[in-house]
């Protein structure tokens, strides 16, 4: 008897629909075909193993399973429900009913009960796309399937209950989930505030304006100045997820099996901290079997490099070009897959080798050249794509003991927010921009005009400075934010002004 049950896959952050077909007929032999992974053929044992211990019998015949299309790899364990429950039904043992509108995944463990796949969230919304009436899978991760409206989620533990199900003997009500209250309860979830800092004010208004405009931004200041600790809270002040951006999170980190299986959706932006002994696959994606990494992971939060002349340089050069085009293409010769990788970059590094150059205590014992060369182990091309250089300097004794309150995350944001709304409604007609950093150099030139008093302060600093060339579009961008801040139409001189401050890596004679 031919039996037809569909599951599903994941192929970059979306699904795919795979039909799995059983057939028995006379014979001794198991095959599975449809170009199965080892996982995949290692599937026979479990099932085998699963369908004895709900007390039914493994048909000792000829039984062929068709995984299709044929012609897409199969890998993971996530098709043994499906195809238990298809050897079952083609060797008349159990009588299912409206078996073709299920999507029915999950790992199968010897005795029937489930295990947590990878991708429930992608899996839901094709299923609902492809006009599924229900999805039935492990209960660890019915919560995230359940996000999806217009789609019956039941979640299960143990294989019996499925068959019961199915034959309608004992049904299962399929689970609810508000997400409206999930964000609303977790919003402020932070484990981190800016009011756990003392100082760094300066710090913290170059850290707003980042915020505010999406800019990417490094951090130089001696050891125990605190950089490390701003930085941790950056995501904190962050215009919090709206739905879709928490959707397009959620799919990313349950594909790469990142998601705590007790949420149903991701309500706080991510923050990503790698250790500089990572390598560039890790940090952007390859190998043989492509997964969502670290800058994949940050999407639509923060990626923290902290020490980042310690990381290795082709580490650091593989970012370039998804810093640009904020997503990362992974090609191998059979496919290809795109991850979104759009995230905010912020990085910290000491001055120089000994960590106490332009110290306002203690000497530094490095001379000009050696500071010169270790700034030199990140190019230039990088730097190029960070917006704000911040020097960082320890804070003084008096603030530390102070007594008084630090402004909190809740407050800063409030101004974030206000200042990325600005952003959205004059990039309204701008496709694939929604904030400052964002722009493209034909749009700084439209979007950031500046007066004649302007223009000279700018031309003025860059001489007198010796600000580089590639610095003057950064200044206009981050200047456009600072004016957005202040709710004005125009960027002023006081923006111009403010904004040449944070190049501080730009200027000529910065370690001469």
């Amino acid at each position: 008897m031919l039996v037809k049950t569909h599951a599903s896959s994941c192929y970059g952050i979306d699904a795919t629909a795979i039909g799995v077909e059983v057939n028995i007929t006379t014979g001794t032999k198991y095959y599975i075909v449809g170009l199965p992974d080892n996982a995949v053929r290692e599937s026979l044992q479990r099932v085998e193993s699963a369908i004895m211990a709900v007390g039914f019998r493994m048909p000792r015949q000829k039984i062929v399973i068709n995984l299709f299309p044929a012609d897409i790899r199969k890998e993971g364990s996530s098709y043994d429900l499906s195809i238990a429950v298809a050897i079952l039904a083609a060797s008349n043992q159990i009588q299912p009913i409206n078996l073709h509108e299920y999507i029915i995944i999950g790992e199968l463990s010897l005795d029937g009960s489930l295990q947590a796949i990878r991708g429930a969230l992608p899996i839901a919304l094709q299923a609902k796309k492809d006009g599924f009436r229900g999805l039935i899978l492990p209960e660890a991760n019915a919560p995230e399937a359940a996000v999806v409206d217009g789609l019956e989620v039941f979640g299960v533990k143990h294989l019996r209950q499925v068959i019961h199900h199915l034959e309608e003997k004992e049904k299962i009500p399929p689970l609810q989930i508000d997400i409206q209250a999930q964000f609303a309860q977790q919003l402020d979830a932070h484990e981190v505030d800016f009011a756990d800092v003392q100082g760094q004010e300066n710090i913290k208004r170059a850290m707003e304006i980042a915020a505010a405009g999406g800019h990417n931004l490094i951090l130089i200041g001696p050891p125990g100045a605190g950089k490390t600790m701003l930085a941790k809270r950056l995501s904190t002040i962050l215009p919090p997820l709206t739905l879709e951006e928490s959707l397009e999170t959620t799919k990313i980190h349950s594909v790469a099996g990142q998601l705590n299986t007790k949420d149903a959706i991701l309500t706080i932006r991510p923050f990503r901290a790698p250790h500089h002994t990572i390598s560039n696959i890790a940090l952007v994606g390859g190998g043989t079997n492509p997964q969502p990494v670290e800058i994949s992971l940050a999407h639509n939060g923060v990626l923290f490099l902290d020490e980042l002349p310690e990381f290795k340089r082709n580490v650091l050069e593989v970012m370039r070009q998804p810093l640009e085009a904020r997503n990362i293409t992974i090609s191998r010769a059979k496919f290809t897959v795109d991850y979104p990788a759009s995230f905010m970059l912020i990085a910290s590094m000491n001055p120089c080798p000994c960590g106490y150059y332009n110290h306002p205590e203690k000497s530094c014992t490095c001379s000009s050249q050696t500071v010169q060369r270790y700034l030199s182990k990140v190019s230039g091309p990088l730097m190029d794509r960070i917006d704000l250089h911040v020097e960082v300097t320890p804070v003084a004794f008096k603030e530390l003991s102070a007594q008084k309150t630090s402004e909190k995350s809740t407050d800063v944001r409030q101004r974030v927010v206000l200042a990325r709304e600005r952003q959205a409604m004059r990039f309204t007609k701008h496709q694939n921009t929604y904030s400052n950093a964002q722009m493209s150099p034909a749009l700084v030139r439209t979007m950031c005009g500046l007066g004649e008093s302007s223009q000279q302060l700018l031309k003025s600093a860059m001489e007198r400075l010796g600000l580089s060339a590639r610095a003057y579009d950064r200044i206009l961008k981050v200047a456009r934010t600072i004016a957005d801040m202040d709710a004005s139409d125009d960027t002023q001189v006081q923006h111009i002004a403010e904004a040449i401050q944070y190049r501080s890596l730009d200027k000529a004679n910065w370690a001469n």
